[in-house]
């Protein structure tokens, strides 16, 4: 029997994230990442690859953004969008018990748009221009309890098509990593 997890985009592909400049923020993330990916390898699970919202609607030059600025009906629509055909390619694996087993969705804690039990909020909007205190706003970034908004539209799909109880959420996240290796047995 196969055994599926999908995954938020840059689980497998790191080119697609936001531009760091401190790379050593990433590090304890990353080894988990790699981890994570060896682990479902080895174990023959096969990961299908969501696609990134932020990626697509904004490209690789993007800002980095906080979950406030994708909390739109525009950014909740694109995600909508671009989640169909993957909610179709779920429904039909679950369709096959006998033949597949899907172990759930890993997203990003963190992520403004992947974050499953943590993202990140702040107040931040505007034009960087005429700001007296860039500093400052960009101090506003916080991690606080709740969904990105791609994951919360994700959550939603899932529910509305009644598999929510069958596909667990789950987050790769450094400071808890029992949440995406558990998920991987």
């Amino acid at each position: 029997m196969d055994q599926i997890v999908f995954v938020s985009h840059c689980i497998l592909n790191t080119a697609s994230k936001v531009v760091l400049y401190d790379l050593s923020a990433a590090g304890a993330e990353e080894a988990l990442r790699l981890r994570f990916v060896s682990v479902a390898l080895d174990k023959g699970i096969q990961l299908i690859q969501l696609p990134c919202p932020e990626f697509t609607l904004y490209g690789a030059n993007r800002w980095g953004h906080v979950s406030n600025q994708f909390d739109t009906p525009f950014f909740r629509n694109h995600c909508r969008r671009i989640l169909e055909p993957f909610i179709l390619q779920l429904k039909e694996y679950l369709q096959h018990p006998e033949r597949f087993k899907i172990l759930g969705i890993v997203g990003i804690d963190g992520s403004p748009s992947c974050g499953v039990d943590y993202t990140c909020y702040g107040d931040w909007y505007g034009s960087f221009e005429e700001r007296k205190d860039l500093e400052g706003t960009l101090s506003t970034a916080r991690l606080g309890d709740g969904m990105g908004v791609f994951m919360h539209e994700l959550a939603d799909l899932l529910q509305a098509e009644g598999l929510a109880d069958q596909v667990p959420l789950r987050s790769l996240y450094a400071d808890e990593p029992h949440k995406c290796m558990d998920l991987l047995g």
